[in-house]
């Protein structure tokens, strides 16, 4: 029996996946940085008097102060916030300021998701390339999109008084920071790379699931009648 051309791709785009999640991760820092820099000009641009700057690197740290994860594609966000520190087993309190760490690679897994489809697709060297770059810009620019609103969110909702305060006084809606951030953690990741995978190749997308271009009008000079048939 012949296989299914829908479910040969799907077979092929699923191969390329692992491939695809390995490169993206091995490279990480490389995906981050131009995602960090357009988020920097936002945070840095439009709320300066709360945030100082945005730098690669940096520790995950839980709620006891335990470092848990330390990686070379964090970024670190750097505000002017200032918080005052109450006194530990470590050592004693005192005042600072708010530096958050991200990870903005949960608003990148779209680029694998992307890779694989585009490896899958029948398409010449140019042209894929061409697609891999305008897919790099645009899940950048959603990137960078969840970098600003994750920052945004640490400090609305998860800084204390100091970071609300914050927000509040460049007039910032905590609803919408919160709506913003869902949006940037949970739909777009994940419909993006389908979105551009279909607008790049929606002819190819007609030819694999059968569909054959409507007919623009009869044929001239055709005619469908049946000749008179003789009785005699």
């Amino acid at each position: 029996m012949a296989r299914s051309p829908v479910r040969a791709f799907a077979l092929k785009a699923l191969l390329w996946l692992p491939l695809a999640f390995v490169i993206w991760l091995a490279w990480a820092p490389l995906w981050v940085l131009p995602a960090m820099h357009l988020a920097k000009a936002v945070l840095v641009g439009l709320w300066g008097g709360v945030f100082d700057t945005l730098t690669l690197g940096g520790e995950l740290i839980d709620g006891s102060g335990r470092v848990v994860a330390r990686a070379s594609y964090l970024v670190t966000v750097a505000t002017h916030v200032q918080v005052t520190l109450a006194p530990s087993a470590a050592g004693g309190g005192g005042v600072g300021v708010l530096e958050p760490t991200l990870n903005p690679m949960v608003y990148a897994w779209s680029l694998p998701l992307f890779a694989g489809l585009a490896m899958a697709t029948p398409l010449s060297t140019r042209r894929r390339l061409l697609q891999f770059a305008l897919a790099l810009v645009a899940i950048w620019l959603a990137q960078a999109f969840g970098i600003v609103a994750e920052a945004l969110k640490v400090l609305a909702f998860q800084s204390g008084g100091e970071g609300a305060a914050a927000i509040a006084a460049v007039h910032l809606d905590a609803n919408a920071i919160g709506v913003a951030y869902q949006f940037a953690v949970l739909i777009l990741p994940a419909v993006l790379p389908v979105l551009l995978w279909v607008a790049f190749n929606r002819a190819f997308i007609e030819e694999l699931v059968g569909r054959a271009p409507e007919p623009e009008g009869p044929a001239q000079g055709h005619s469908t009648e049946q000749p008179p048939v003789d009785g005699r």
